[in-house]
């Protein structure tokens, strides 16, 4: 029987990333629908829930994916609001990569060093990667301060992470040299996030920084994120601290992605969000 995936995407035209990755993760068969809501989602849940016996259910899943991860979230939840009973297939949310971009950087992060107790400092986290990194270095026991050049958009981000996550995240502002200084007082691990091509680091702020461990950017841009890395670094020692760059991350993030697809055929009742995204992140490095 056919592995049949059914992508989700809020935004009007489909992810084509998400399309490729979906194939290369074992579906025999993707289809990509754009424009999807919880208004006009109900019809298109019910045909993936009804059609196959019990036992074949499995074969269908489907994948929420957009650049809106509030828009994602709240898709996300009206699907699962569908299912009742064994009338149900295995579903993930990856709004703009939002889990499988942050699982992937975080699992590198903390199977390089032991985050518990330490201080991480997500930089331009009010977006769907920062958010979703932010709340993995907290679950793992990292005190995270979420940054945003304006502290209401801070404020706002970490109330959310801590209604839906039950994490205690710390808003704070980095929009200039001084209260970026001030974020990054006494931390040990950096996380950007930021926007393709933005400089959120210059390399005098971090190379002799005093307490810094860690520094994990997710660019891929001429620009990154952090100046003086390079895209490629995957545990590189720099300046005497471990260095992951978007290329390094991006490398686990693809076979993370592939290998949750892959997963979501395994049965019919899974739930692929932050945590059991970044547990599959956890268990590649270990293979």
């Amino acid at each position: 029987m056919k592995k049949l995936l059914y992508q989700f995407d809020t935004d009007a035209i489909p992810s084509v990333f998400d399309s490729v990755v979906a194939y290369d993760g074992g579906a025999d068969q993707v289809t990509s629908l754009g424009g999807i809501t919880p208004k006009n989602c109900q019809s298109l849940v019910e045909g993936a829930i009804y059609t196959r016996a019990p036992k074949h259910k499995k074969n269908t899943a489907l994948f929420i994916g957009g650049s809106d991860l509030a828009a994602g979230e709240e898709l996300f939840t009206t699907v699962q609001n569908l299912f009742f009973g064994k009338f149900r297939v295995s579903v993930m949310l990856d709004s703009n990569g939002c889990n499988t971009t942050a699982a992937a950087g975080v699992a590198l992060i903390t199977n390089a060093v032991d985050v518990k107790g330490k201080t991480a400092v997500v930089l331009a986290g009010t977006g769907p990667v920062g958010q979703r990194a932010a709340v993995m270095l907290a679950l793992n026991g990292a005190n995270v301060r979420l940054t945003s050049r304006q502290l209401e958009r801070s404020e706002h981000s970490c109330d959310l992470m801590n209604h839906e996550f039950g994490v205690n995240l710390e808003p704070m502002v980095a929009a200039d040299d001084k209260s970026i200084a001030t974020a990054l007082d006494g931390a040990q691990i950096a996380f950007g996030a930021g926007k393709s091509g933005i400089q959120l680091l210059r390399a005098e702020q971090w190379q002799n920084h005093t307490s810094l461990e860690v520094l994990a950017d997710v660019g891929t841009a001429r620009i990154l994120g952090f100046e003086g890395i390079d895209m490629m670094d995957n545990n590189t020692e720099r300046f005497g601290k471990h260095i992951f760059g978007g290329i390094g991350i991006g490398a686990l993030k693809l076979r993370l992605h592939r290998a949750c697809i892959a997963r979501l055929f395994e049965s019919n009742d899974l739930v692929l969000d932050a945590n059991e995204v970044y547990q599959t992140a956890t268990s590649l490095l270990t293979q």
